[in-house]
């Protein structure tokens, strides 16, 4: 498995019969100084993650890091739903070492993470990083976020037209580093031939509708799919890091 990190990281997974074929790219955006996300592509097709540091508390980009790297030290097999939640709840334990190491006070990354296994995917996730499932033109959000204006449209006291101008837009309820307790929310999907699967950062899904996600998405191989995507991101502004890992069920990758 391959953790990718930092400004205009890229993999492009090569195709190979009986696996899903991806590909990975992040990027600075225009206005921060530092890109604080980072990418994990798995070369066997199996484990994708983007992680997204939160600039906010400092030290973002080493959380993200440190994130994705305990993802990166799953088994390649034999590998399950639960390795996802066991890498994720490490990572929070190693994030809230690091940050009483370096006496900093606080430190954290939302993640979002896939495991592929043949049609049966598992979705991991921890904030607001995101996980879109795309099928035969229509888009469908995997995850739901963890954060204070998401449980404002569950409760009904805000509009889906008033998140992004509310005040607090992007505090999540939920981070790795956060607390010494990290629960994992994760759901299982199938995909099928043909299906596209999106893992963004928020710096994606704050500057392009689920439209344009569309039809950036529909691209011919995951590889362009990402370079539209992230330069969409950027003609809209891009005032945060934006991170995007896209992968292609093909014919073949079905069980």
């Amino acid at each position: 498995m391959t953790p990718d990190s930092r400004d205009n990281a890229s993999t492009r997974v090569p195709n190979r019969p009986g696996r899903p074929q991806g590909a990975g790219l992040s990027h600075t955006g225009h206005v921060r100084t530092n890109n604080e996300d980072a990418i994990l592509t798995d070369p066997s097709g199996v484990l994708w993650a983007v992680a997204d540091g939160m600039g906010g508390y400092g030290h973002g980009d080493v959380a993200a890091d440190l994130v994705i790297e305990q993802l990166a030290l799953i088994p390649h097999t034999p590998v399950s739903g639960a390795h996802l939640v066991a890498a994720l709840q490490s990572a929070n334990s190693a994030v809230r070492r690091w940050a009483a190491s370096a006496n900093v006070p606080q430190m954290g990354a939302t993640v979002v993470a896939a495991l592929v296994d043949g049609g049966a995917t598992t979705i991991a996730w921890v904030g607001d990083s995101r996980a879109y499932r795309l099928r035969g033109g229509e888009l469908l959000q995997l995850t739901r976020d963890h954060s204070v204006v998401q449980e404002l449209l569950d409760d009904g006291h805000l509009s889906p037209a008033g998140v992004r101008q509310h005040p607090q837009s992007h505090v999540v309820t939920r981070a790795i580093g956060a607390a010494d307790r990290l629960d994992v929310d994760c759901v299982e999907v199938a995909l099928e031939p043909g299906d596209f699967l999106l893992l963004c950062s928020d710096g994606l899904t704050d500057c392009l509708a689920e439209r344009e996600i569309i039809n950036h998405l529909s691209a011919p191989s995951p590889d362009a799919a990402c370079r539209r995507l992230v330069a969409a991101a950027l003609d809209q502004g891009a005032p945060d890091n934006v991170s995007v890992v896209v992968v292609r069920i093909d014919g073949d990758a079905a069980p």
